[in-house]
């Protein structure tokens, strides 16, 4: 049975073919879109169209939500699969969520829970997963070199959000909003494990930022209006992510060693070992695999969910330490199988403590790297995801 994965370039990508291969599925991949990043949606149409026009298909499957993949998969009665692994993702609030050909996987329960009800019976909720056996490869193979580069107390991978902030960019936004939209970001930084800025954002202070951003994010006829959805977590959630990692990174380094791999502008950094980025499939694995503690700090728009570095820094059998998220102990368990946090205070307790206790610390790393590989590998989540095309 043909499948046709449509790509851009997310890193889940070749875990998620290989997984359909492993259950018997051919993988026919539309690739365009990985080095052309500009293509508008009739060029999308297009290249799928011609797939469809030639290929007697079981389903067309994306990471994330493109709709008009949804649109064509309807015209041609074929159904479309996608997985969400980012957060927001605002293409979710097209009316073409509502196709019947549509069976779509959402990683947050939150984000699941809030689309649900606009296509009842093909959103499904399925959270991330682990390629342990590509990790395995990268982490058997660790040179000297890269032991000494790589082995570090407190790391962490990944942006500081800086970049993605459009709040740095838009103009014209009145002082009250500026006001009201850093008084959110730091009442936000104060809770984990709940995100209380799309309950506060009100539609005057929605419509203030849509007003001075020109590429505030725009759909002609959505199933809701999505403005206010948009400035909490497009905006504001961005800007707390930016804050978090920043205060948190700075915290940790008045007490502890910290090293941080990214491509985003660290001036703000204090007293923290700043690397270039790494290279995903074989770097950051080994990364991952050598520090003694490795963070997670999942940014708010991600509302209860676990984001891919939990599943990956585990699947590398790395400790991990990351902040509360409400579907965490559905999963793993605290002090078992990886460490959380509720608070800066905590942080740096528990970063003390196991960088003191290197058995325990070990022991919990190898019980979190079986874990995931027991229960959250790609083949566990594909299988699930056919399975809910049958029920």
């Amino acid at each position: 049975m043909n499948i046709l994965v449509y790509r851009y370039g997310s890193i889940c990508e070749p875990d998620v073919i290989q997984a359909f291969q492993s259950l018997g599925l051919t993988v026919l991949e539309e690739t365009t879109e990985i080095t052309t990043k500009k293509l508008s949606s009739a060029d999308r149409l297009k290249l799928v169209e011609a797939v469809l026009e030639k290929e007697q298909l079981l389903f067309v499957f994306s990471i994330n939500f493109y709709p008009v993949l949804a649109e064509i998969c309807h015209i041609y009665k074929t159904r479309y699969l996608c997985w969400t692994v980012d957060s927001p993702v605002p293409e979710l609030f097209s009316k073409s969520v509502c196709r019947d050909t549509n069976h779509l996987f959402l990683f947050d329960r939150a984000q699941y829970q809030f689309f649900a009800p606009y296509n009842p019976g093909h959103i499904h909720y399925l959270p991330l997963a682990s390629c342990t056996r590509r990790f395995d490869r990268a982490t058997a193979s660790i040179s000297a070199a890269q032991r000494k580069s790589y082995s570090t107390d407190i790391s962490f991978v990944g942006s500081l959000y800086s970049e993605k902030n459009p709040l740095h960019q838009i103009k014209g936004l009145p002082d009250s909003a500026k006001g009201y939209i850093d008084a959110l970001t730091e009442a936000a930084l104060k809770v984990y494990g709940y995100n209380p800025i799309e309950s506060a954002v009100t539609d005057e202070l929605a419509a203030a930022v849509k007003a001075c951003d020109p590429d505030f994010y725009h759909l002609e006829d959505p199933v809701v209006n999505p403005d206010r959805y948009i400035t909490a977590h497009s905006y504001i959630g961005m800007q707390a992510a930016e804050t978090e990692r920043i205060h948190t990174l700075n915290t940790l380094a008045r007490h502890f060693p910290v090293d941080l791999f990214t491509r985003s502008d660290t001036r703000s950094l204090k007293n923290v070992h700043v690397h270039g980025s790494v290279e995903s499939l074989t770097e950051m694995p080994r990364i991952f695999h050598l520090s003694k503690i490795n963070l997670n700090m999942t940014i708010k728009p991600i509302q209860t969910g676990l984001p891919l570095r939990v599943f990956d820094i585990l699947g590398c059998g790395g400790f991990l330490m990351t902040n509360y998220q409400a579907e965490l102990q559905e999963y793993f368990e605290i002090g078992v199988d990886l460490e959380a946090y509720s608070s800066l205070d905590e942080l740096a307790d528990k970063c003390a403590y196991y960088l003191s206790h290197e058995e325990e610390r070990k022991q919990i790393a190898l019980n979190g790297y079986r874990k995931v590989c027991e229960h959250h590998t790609y083949p566990h989540r594909i299988k699930a995801m056919l399975e809910a095309l049958l029920s």
